[in-house]
């Protein structure tokens, strides 16, 4: 993936609309990400987190609007977008562990797939990605013997085989407890300083994520309601978002309509 201008943002929206089974699901989006920030893309449930994820990684092309990808349009041939996703990473909020492999299998499997490496420089590598998340002596276990926080490392580790400059995590704390939610966003806030990553976390935890993010972003009823600083976002009386960030059952946001066709 070319990286293009280093004053360019890693990832950018414009006027970006997202429909869904004939429906518009977000609408006017426009939106930077500057490269090695770490940004929060907050919403409640059926906001449209899940829809925006899947523009940002080609797997849903936008009804109108461009989003692009370190200064790249996000392409929707198979060979070019294959080739873009490799500097994407992705941690899914179900890990995606393939049960009958090892750990060390796991975080291969990308390694094995998408490079011609030496299976020895293969185990170094892994070493080094499982190392990173703190589990390097889990490289033969299986996923059933890992607890919740412990597979939800391993899944970071092999987002990370490829080293991609970008990195997305879709709702990273879902199913955690307290401990393995504050060990999860400690190590993704080192990481993205150590390895000059760019990060998007896609979540509804909102005091878990802000902490760590520089930016924040909310999505609810159709659109971008707020882009800035985590206190900035904080200190906002707007009504909407102060319902959100308190939880409040009653306020702009109507958590009792229709659902969406998306998760999240």
């Amino acid at each position: 993936m070319s990286l293009s201008s280093p004053d360019s943002p890693a990832v950018r929206l414009c006027n970006v609309r997202l429909d869904r089974g004939g429906r518009t699901v977000l609408g006017d989006i426009d939106l930077s990400v500057p490269r090695g920030s770490i940004t929060a893309v907050l919403g409640p449930s059926g906001s449209g987190k899940s829809t925006l994820l899947a523009a940002l990684t080609g797997e849903l092309a936008p009804a109108a609007g461009r989003v692009e990808v370190f200064g790249q349009v996000v392409p929707h041939g198979t060979r070019a977008l294959l080739e873009m996703r490799k500097g994407i990473g992705v941690l899914l909020q179900g890990n995606g562990l393939l049960t009958d492999l090892t750990v060390g299998d796991n975080v291969a499997l990308p390694l094995c797939t998408h490079t011609r490496l030496a299976p020895a420089l293969i185990q170094r590598l892994v070493a080094l990605k499982l190392n990173a998340v703190g589990l390097r002596s889990a490289a033969d276990a299986w996923p059933r013997e890992l607890s919740g926080g412990m597979a939800r490392r391993v899944a970071l580790a092999r987002a990370l085989a490829l080293d991609p400059p970008l990195m997305i995590y879709d709702e990273p704390l879902t199913g955690l407890d307290p401990i393995a939610s504050g060990v999860i966003m400690s190590l993704i806030q080192r990481l993205n300083d150590t390895l000059g990553l760019t990060s998007i976390i896609v979540s509804h935890h909102v005091h878990e994520t802000l902490p760590i993010a520089d930016h924040a972003v909310v999505i609810a009823n159709g659109g971008i309601v707020f882009s800035g600083t985590p206190q900035a976002l904080q200190a906002s009386t707007d009504p909407l978002l102060v319902q959100f960030l308190r939880g409040d059952p009653d306020g702009p946001i109507a958590f009792d309509a229709a659902p969406r066709s998306e998760a999240a």
